[in-house]
């Protein structure tokens, strides 16, 4: 559908999802790549504008607000929409590829919603399609998983309708625009809930590492880059300059490598990492410089295509070898020398490493930080940078490709070429980006005067990457991976689910209680009184009133019978004997 010369990407998304439960055979798979053409066609010959205008109830809808903001983030969803795609062609499951479509669409719905309700509509089908991308894996742990996830999209969502209708109460438009730092209103602080929530921000994370690695394997891929990504695009485009979450973005970025280094399971490390390079870009819209903010959106796009092809490949290893914990592989890289190869490419653009994409987008983050003297903040992303290069650098790969196997002989899975190509193309642009910053630059909203290749930052990068692969070499055998789980902020959710559920439960119990001791001393007792009583009366009563008609009727048959003897001087002699009676009677009564 096209609206004044505007044709949305989240059309062909959602006609892809209608459309696929009506074919059949093999060769539909192909069609999973056309809603990714038409957008990446559409976005990059896109013109800004607003489309799509619709008036609603005397308010005014924007399907298609397009600006360099929203287009920023609309061409990397285009091109990281291909790459999951072809990612998942080797996928007979039509439901997986209708669900990931319907949750491409809500992301595009989002970055070009003009207005709050759109922008709900769109953040909702986003939560729903998502969900099903974790169920559809089709154990008992994702459907908790996913069960989970679901109630804390639904609460984000709750708190993002309750803040857009009191904002609606409060100024009577549904309009989309910034807010002004210096005065927050009370609605808008819950809208900053319900995006903060998507984001991942601390303490508000824990649905992220714990339905990501229960998700489908190319779910996976798909949800790492559209959730949290919409939310920093929806945070860049309403709060940014709002100081709280420059701190909030870096209590992320250090928690999150912090926890990826104590876990054992290769996408749980991956989430984690999330959190953290999500908190790079948190920090940089709360800043709100034009360098930050740059760096921000530079990072988003950035970690969308590193972190697409992280999960990839460690998707790769679970589909080949069949787990993804640490303990549990090593030696593969013989066995996967391709798959090692396009890993690292990864590994080393979210560590910054120079010649790749997160170098050139982290490092104008933390020198916005110093620039602005946020110097705390600044020395807060770079602790979180030696923790990434850690555990998703050094960490992961040695485990799981270098060190000695846990058990020998193990037997891979064929890896459908598919995944392969997603993974290089990814690979490709990364290295790219890297090595032609312009490439990305010319995309930012704000004029970019940084310049990423300057003597200082390259030996920043080299001596923090060395300082971390020493540090992991002298420790390389203290820091074995186990087998466990850290229930991180889950523990404090379910102390609360518990006392919760002790409160709403013991009364009730009680109450419960009380009813069946009344219940069994007083009613039960009634009932069998009142049955006892029932019965009596049955055989006393009816019983026999009716019995007693049927046996008068039974004996007046029986004399009945006997009278009729077919013999005619008996009927003569009864008939004089009831004519006697009769005179008998009328003299008597006369």
């Amino acid at each position: 559908m096209e609206i004044n010369g505007f044709l949305h990407p989240a059309v062909a998304f959602i006609a892809l999802a209608m459309a696929l439960p009506f074919f059949r055979g093999e060769h539909w798979k192909w069609l999973l790549l056309v809603p990714p053409v038409i957008a990446i066609v559409v976005v990059f010959t896109a013109t800004m504008g607003e489309f799509g205008v619709i008036p609603y109830l005397g308010n005014t809808l924007i399907l298609g607000r397009v600006d360099k903001l929203s287009l920023v983030f609309a061409n990397v969803f285009a091109i990281q929409s291909l790459i999951g795609m072809i990612y998942a062609l080797h996928m007979k499951d039509k439901a997986h590829h209708a669900s990931a479509a319907l949750y491409v669409a809500g992301s595009f719905g989002c970055v070009f919603a003009g207005d709050y309700l759109t922008l709900f509509i769109f953040w909702e089908l986003m939560a729903v399609a998502s969900t099903f991308l974790v169920w559809l894996h089709r154990t008992k742990t994702s459907s908790a998983a996913g069960y989970r996830y679901f109630l804390f999209h639904m609460l984000g969502g709750l708190f993002l309708l309750g803040g857009l209708l009191l904002r609606y109460h409060e100024i009577g438009t549904f309009a989309f625009l910034p807010v002004d730092p210096s005065s927050v209103q009370y609605y808008d602080w819950l809208i900053l809930i319900g995006f903060c929530v998507n984001a991942a921000v601390v303490p508000l994370h824990a649905w992220l590492p714990d339905a990501y690695p229960e998700a489908t394997i190319p779910g996976a891929v798909f949800m790492c880059a559209f959730t949290t990504k919409t939310a920093v695009y929806v945070l860049a485009r309403g709060f940014s300059g709002v100081y709280i979450l420059a701190v909030a973005g870096t209590f992320m970025a250090v928690y999150g490598v912090l926890y990826a280094s104590m876990e054992n399971n290769a996408r749980r490390i991956l989430s984690y990492h999330i959190v953290s390079q999500v908190g790079y870009m948190v920090a940089g819209i709360g800043i709100g410089t034009a360098l930050c903010l740059n760096g921000a959106i530079a990072h988003a796009y950035a970690h969308i295509l590193y972190k697409g092809l992280l999960f990839m490949s460690v998707g790769t290893i679970l589909y080949a070898v069949g787990t993804a914990d640490l303990d549990k592989l090593g030696g593969l890289v013989g066995k996967l020398p391709w798959l090692v190869i396009l890993y690292m490419v990864g590994a080393v653009s979210i560590s910054g490493m120079p010649f790749f994409n997160g170098f050139i987008s982290k490092t104008m983050t933390i020198t916005g930080a110093a620039e602005s003297h946020n110097t705390l903040i600044a020395i807060g992303l770079e602790i979180a940078a030696v923790g990434t290069f850690l555990s998703v650098g050094i960490k992961l790969p040695y485990f799981a490709f270098f060190h000695k196997p846990a058990k020998t002989g193990l037997k891979l899975n064929p890896i459908p070429k598919n995944m392969y190509v997603a993974m290089a193309i990814s690979a490709i642009l990364c290295f790219a980006q890297g090595v032609y910053p312009q490439m990305l630059y010319s995309l930012l909203p704000f004029p970019v005067e940084y310049t990423p290749y300057t003597p200082w930052h390259l030996l920043q990068s080299a001596m923090l990457l060395a300082f971390t692969g020493a540090g992991f070499w002298i420790m390389r055998k203290i820091i074995v991976p186990h087998h466990g789980r850290n229930l991180d902020f889950d523990k404090l959710y379910r102390l609360i689910g518990r006392t919760g559920l002790g409160f709403v439960c013991r009364p009730i119990a009680w109450a419960d209680s009380v009813w069946t001791t009344v219940y069994r001393v007083v009613g039960l007792k009634g009932l069998m009184d009142f049955a006892a009583g029932s019965s009596w009366f049955d055989r006393k009563g009816i019983d026999t009133v009716v019995d007693g008609t049927a046996y008068t009727v039974r004996d007046i048959g029986r004399t009945g019978a006997k009278m009729q003897t077919g013999r005619l001087q008996d009927y003569l002699g009864l008939t004089v004997f009831i004519a006697l009676c009769i005179f008998g009677l009328v003299w008597y009564l006369g």
